[in-house]
């Protein structure tokens, strides 16, 4: 749909088709035998941290867009507000991930990055002083996540700037790490800079700071800014911008580190020098321990691309992950990106958009997985903005970069399914369901006791209605929120706990007031 009539459009659609499916205000009734759904509000495991998404890379340009435009794109990932309908307005996103540029723009065509969207701007200048105008349009998107009382913000970096590297440019040659050991502090200078003049200008201080960007790979074909470190060079890095972080007397903390494989946090994979990464960094025997480093966040980052399908084994990669991170106290996992990419054992293609319920259910249970068999306190997307014929954006928009047309998917509204609801501080709870409908339905819930919620998301995998009956809580008041091929976070009343029908192959977020 065009941008200017986003919200009256889906007003329409709902009118149209939405009152039809959902029974007008009031689920309609299941035709079999209700599922249990229990929940146990004293069992309790992770805190939730936060869900984020990321500016890469089309910030940089529909920063600049129309007013009206960018502010549209802007509620629907960070607004937390509802309409006069009771519809949210956007995903309420409580993390903003903020790509600090390398300056492959700078070199233009000479950077070797032939889509010069995904080439990046850096505010650092080739006589090593500093533009705090560059960047400019990524400002804009940070200030309004502010306005939206976004709760974090996170910079991360793919690759050191260009007149650190090694090549001189801001992706990799043959491989190998493009960052010199005696370059180490430099980089650590230019991120603390940046710290301090992001804040400088907008008033916002970087919570978390991400050096390093999947370092497994190889960064060497300049589809985009990257590179490759082993993880010595990693604790070397982190080191340097620790002290650097601590003698600016800044409170921001050191996130890492953004794996580009789960299987490399837990396992040396096939990458021995940069596998192992929870034992490497976290463990006090490990080989490059960092936990003594004060300003280090007590989390490490992974990604969940190439892990997802089939379901099975990619719950119990999960579940392995969960376990050797219990093995070290006090350490979270945030999965830090994701978009769907490859085949996915046959399930779902990266390749080609899809706006529609398909990929949004796909990206949902991804997230109920991540949630809820990995122990994630955290869950962030890639990029929320994109231009590309492919299932990597929650908002697509034309490749213009002085303005275009936008278009909402329902990867947004099933992400928004738990970022809008399941706030920073609720804590997972026991949600337990029969096994026998465990590929029908998925389900998780969390307690927030700040707000006296209690929040439920279920996803029906199912062609058809699913009823429930969901025990161990008491509730005033509960709303439905509904995503499916009619609906966006659509509210729908629920009258009582028993009989709830979740429509077919749909998300839908029960709020409970206690």
């Amino acid at each position: 749909m065009s941008s200017n009539n986003t919200f009256q459009n889906s007003f329409k659609k709902w009118l149209l088709t939405g009152a039809l499916g959902l029974g007008f205000s009031t689920f309609t009734q299941a035709q079999q035998q209700p599922i249990l759904v229990k929940l146990n509000p004293q069992k309790t495991f992770q805190t939730i941290e936060h869900f984020g998404g990321s500016d890469a890379w089309a910030a940089q340009f529909v920063g600049n867009w129309p007013d009206v435009k960018r502010k549209a794109i802007a509620k629907l990932l960070f607004s937390q507000a509802l309409d006069k309908n009771g519809q949210p307005e956007g995903i309420g996103l409580s993390l903003w991930r903020f790509n600090v540029g390398a300056g492959s723009a700078e070199q233009g065509k000479e950077s070797g990055i032939k889509d010069e969207w995904r080439r990046a701007e850096s505010f650092l200048n080739n006589d090593g002083s500093y533009n705090w105008e560059k960047q400019a349009a990524q400002i804009w998107f940070l200030q309004e996540a502010k306005k939206y009382h976004v709760d974090k913000f996170l910079a991360f970096t793919n690759s050191p700037p260009v007149q650190f590297t090694t090549n001189k440019k801001a992706f990799a040659t043959d491989g190998k790490p493009n960052l010199a050991p005696e370059q180490y502090d430099n980089f650590a200078r230019f991120l603390t800079e940046v710290v301090k003049g992001v804040k400088q200008k907008t008033g916002i201080t970087f919570d978390y700071v991400s050096a390093t960007n999947e370092p497994q790979w190889d960064w060497s074909d300049g589809g985009q800014e990257g590179t490759p470190f082993d993880n010595e060079h990693i604790a070397g890095i982190n080191k340097a911008l620790s002290k650097k972080l601590l003698a600016a007397k800044l409170s921001t903390e050191i996130s890492i580190a953004e794996a580009g494989q789960l299987n490399y946090l837990y396992s040396p994979f096939n990458k021995p020098a940069r596998g192992s990464q929870i034992e490497d960094f976290f463990q006090k025997s490990g080989k490059y321990y960092l936990g003594e480093l004060p300003n280090l966040n007590k989390s490490i980052g992974g990604h969940s691309y190439f892990t997802t399908s089939p379901y099975k084994d990619a719950s119990q990669m999960r579940k392995q992950l969960a376990s050797t991170i219990a093995k070290v106290e006090g350490l979270h996992y945030w999965m830090t990106e994701y978009c769907i990419l490859g085949d996915n054992a046959g399930e779902i293609e990266g390749n080609g958009k899809d706006l529609g319920i398909n990929a949004a259910l796909y990206v949902a249970k991804i997230i109920h997985n991540d949630l809820v068999n990995g122990n994630a306190s955290a869950w962030h997307w890639w990029t929320s903005i994109s231009a590309y014929n492919y299932k990597d954006g929650l908002v697509y928009i034309d490749k213009n970069k002085t303005d275009g047309k936008y278009e909402d998917s329902k990867m947004l509204w099933a992400f928004g399914n738990f970022s809008r609801f399941v706030r920073p501080g609720a804590q997972r709870i026991e949600a337990d369901l029969a096994q026998e409908v465990s590929e029908k339905l998925s389900v998780s819930a969390y307690k927030d006791v700040k707000r006296k919620q209690t929040i439920v998301v279920l996803i029906n995998h199912s062609s058809e209605a699913l009823a429930i009956n969901l025990d161990g809580i008491k509730a005033k008041k509960t709303t439905a929120y509904q995503t499916a091929e009619n609906a966006n976070l659509q509210p729908v009343k629920v009258n009582k706990l028993s009989n709830i029908s979740i429509p077919a192959r749909s998300v839908v977020t029960l709020l409970s007031s206690n």
